[in-house]
């Protein structure tokens, strides 16, 4: 998986427990045309989904995959950042999914 150099948007979805992560991650990849990023377990139950893509694409999957996790757990945040700065790559790319 390449490293997220922060030249896309990025979108992120937190739940509390890995089942509704899981589901979001999987409606987040398919609703639009956007690549995982990595994911993280925050700590205390809290699970974060990060993906990368143009801004379009981040907002149509945070919102799929908010409303996944919200139907079957508990939503906590949700959020895209259009544009961030390249540090932000320094951050989300900390704990990178490996796809074999």
């Amino acid at each position: 998986m390449p490293r997220f150099y922060g030249r896309e948007a990025v979108g992120f979805i937190e739940t509390i427990g890995m089942v509704p992560a899981l589901e979001a991650c999987d409606k987040m990849l398919k609703a639009a045309e956007v690549e995982l990023v990595s994911y993280e377990n925050i700590g205390s139950t809290l699970v974060t989904i990060i993906v990368s893509g143009d801004v379009a694409a981040c907002k149509a999957s945070v919102e799929a995959g908010a409303k996944a996790a919200a139907a079957i757990g508990t939503l906590t945040a949700q959020n895209v950042i259009p544009r961030p700065i390249p540090e932000v790559g320094d951050i989300v790319s900390c704990h990178d999914v490996d796809i074999y």
